[in-house]
């Protein structure tokens, strides 16, 4: 992942097509539309693109803080290593004037936590989400990059999509944050319950990703068939764009 264009230092890598279930890059929407099945490979570079994705570590640097992030692709796959689409959604939450102080946040689907440790350090209270098995590399890179006076405004807890919904109270919060997570199409029902349950009128939900196969178009037809939606960033070094919900047709600011 390259470095941020707005500044942010991290491990370099740039992926290419991924197969269904693999990493979490592939074509772009023109081949998707025609249903190219590719499969996972560096752009440019043979195996030393890939060092990186197999790195112990990435570096940041974000709300003026230097981050540090552990990565283990060797147990946890795409779960476990920082994706362009997190640093480009991080870099917009600090820089598009997205006011996320004392805001009620909650993350889907955080992997290694990068997001969510941004959204902290910028204000906000949040709620870091993901299955059972990223939990631990996922509490460990919370706790080494908060302070401890932000510690107790980010909770790390147990979220499959669809299940035991109950648990999160209904429209509680403010801004629902995604990254990358839209790229399996079995998910795609259970993600969108996920997001009606968490919504209130007023919640924002952002969601940072690549179009990389008609069925991540197909999600945001789903999205839209429930919220109102636009693009609100789209960053062409990273072929990532970044889409803004509302429930009905309000668009806050934010």
């Amino acid at each position: 992942m390259g470095a941020g264009r707005f500044g942010a230092s991290h491990v370099r890598l740039s992926f290419g097509p991924r197969p269904p279930v693999g990493g979490l890059t592939g074509p772009s929407p023109r081949r998707a539309r025609r249903g190219a099945a590719m499969a996972l490979v560096p752009y440019g570079g043979g195996s030393g693109a890939l060092r990186g994705l197999h790195s112990p570590t990435a570096a940041f640097r974000f709300a003026g803080r230097p981050i540090r992030i552990e990565q283990s692709w060797a147990q946890l796959g795409v779960a476990a290593v920082v994706w362009d689409a997190a640093v480009v959604l991080c870099t917009y939450l600090e820089t598009g004037g997205v006011d996320l102080r004392d805001r009620a946040v909650i993350e889907l689907g955080a992997g290694t936590g990068l997001l969510g440790i941004v959204a902290t350090l910028l204000g906000a209270r949040v709620t870091i989400t993901d299955r059972a098995a990223a939990l631990a590399l996922l509490e460990s890179n919370v706790r080494a990059n908060l302070p401890a006076e932000l510690q107790p405004r980010a909770a790390v807890q147990e979220l499959t999509w669809g299940q035991d919904l109950g648990r999160f109270p209904p429209g509680a919060f403010d801004f629902i944050l995604g990254s990358d997570i839209v790229y399996l199409e079995e998910t795609f029902a259970d993600l969108l319950q996920t997001l009606e349950h968490l919504c209130a009128e007023h919640t924002v939900i952002l969601l940072s990703c690549r179009i990389r196969y008609e069925r991540d178009l197909g999600f945001l037809e789903m999205l839209r068939g429930r919220f109102s939606v636009q693009e609100v960033h789209y960053d062409p070094s990273k072929d990532v764009h970044i889409y803004q919900a509302q429930r009905g047709g309000r668009k806050d600011e934010i």
